[in-house]
């Protein structure tokens, strides 16, 4: 096993995202149902600025960026836009620090990755950064200062929290593959290297200066192989998505000490099933990979399929005490 197996994780947690517009309302359900491994919620219902693009875009440094009618822009000033993201983030943090008073443990905080943030910002001319690759090694560095700010607050604010950071990156898949649509739509942005796109991981990976990165997508064929040679301690993933094609590089990343945060629990209202049937698919993976049944609590950590910000509320916080207890069910019966 690699030094990353002894990182610090619990047993479940949340993705990010929550219904409802009210900051300490959702820190207290974050902090709440996980009383080892809490979550710093997103509320993108309160509109632009919360939402996961916006919010990041709100901690970039020397980059600002605004609402236009096509998206998220990057312009040359902080503007209402910037100063209301950041305006959330700061009430975000402070009932954050308000419910985990004397808390110590692993504590996750999540924000876009370098991929989907150049797929989703535009430049002047209303394409994508990704289109440039100046640009895109731009908004990588302005991130990588912007989270370490961010992380150094968050470490001040919980002082006994152990800080994991999560970076989703839904559109890396089709970074790679030359699958993100041009502003016309009618044609793609070329596929971006695979050493460039590592590289540009490893760098925002870095901010964390050794501490436990997550990276997260709810996206088909998660490149499990190129997030562990970036350098991820754990690779988090709607685990329905999966199929017998991913075997060899979940099998290789468990056998390396990369953690699996297995989404099994869905991200929108419906019947939830007992806590052991959520898990059952995860037993039957193990088995077909060949691994130690009681390898399991050790190699996983139990979330929602997704963000639950298209969830009633009253679904989301049976959802995030569901996930607990499948996990427990996983830890007492791995068989």
């Amino acid at each position: 096993m690699s030094e990353n197996s002894n990182t610090p994780f619990g047993p479940a947690t949340g993705v990010g995202s929550l219904p409802g517009d009210d900051a300490r309302e959702a820190v207290k359900t974050a902090t709440g149902s996980f009383e080892d491994f809490p979550f710093l919620p997103e509320l993108p219902a309160r509109g632009p600025g919360a939402d996961m693009i916006g919010r990041t875009a709100g901690m970039l440094v020397e980059l600002y960026a605004r609402v236009e009618p096509s998206g998220w822009r990057i312009g040359d000033r902080p503007g209402r836009d910037t100063r209301r993201a950041r305006s959330w983030l700061v009430q975000d943090l402070d009932a954050l620090e308000e419910y985990t008073q004397g808390y110590t443990g692993p504590l996750k905080v999540q924000a876009v990755g370098p991929w989907t943030l150049a797929a989703s910002l535009e430049l002047r001319n209303g394409e994508a950064a990704l289109s440039d690759p100046g640009a895109s090694r731009d908004l990588t560095a302005s991130l990588a200062e912007g989270l370490r700010l961010h992380l150094e607050d968050v470490r001040r604010r919980v002082p006994g929290a152990q800080v994991v950071l999560q970076l989703d990156e839904p559109s890396l898949t089709a970074v790679l593959r030359g699958q993100v649509r041009t502003a016309s739509g009618y044609r793609t942005h070329r596929a971006v290297d695979r050493q460039v796109v590592e590289g540009a991981l490893r760098e925002v990976f870095a901010v964390q200066d050794g501490g436990p990165v997550v990276v997260h997508s709810c996206a088909p064929d998660v490149p499990f192989a190129l997030l562990r040679r970036a350098g991820a301690a754990a690779i988090s993933f709607d685990f329905s998505l999966v199929t017998e094609r991913d075997d060899d590089a979940i099998g290789e990343a468990v056998e390396g000490g990369t953690r699996l945060f297995a989404g099994v629990v869905p991200g929108t209202d419906g019947p939830l099933s007992d806590p052991a049937g959520s898990v059952m698919g995860v037993r039957t993976l193990w088995r077909r990979l060949g691994l130690r049944p009681g390898l399991l609590a050790d190699a996983v950590t139990v979330t929602p399929a997704c963000g639950l910000a298209g969830a009633s509320p009253e679904y989301a916080r049976r959802a995030l005490a569901h996930c607990v207890r499948a996990a427990r069910s996983l830890a007492d019966n791995p068989e």
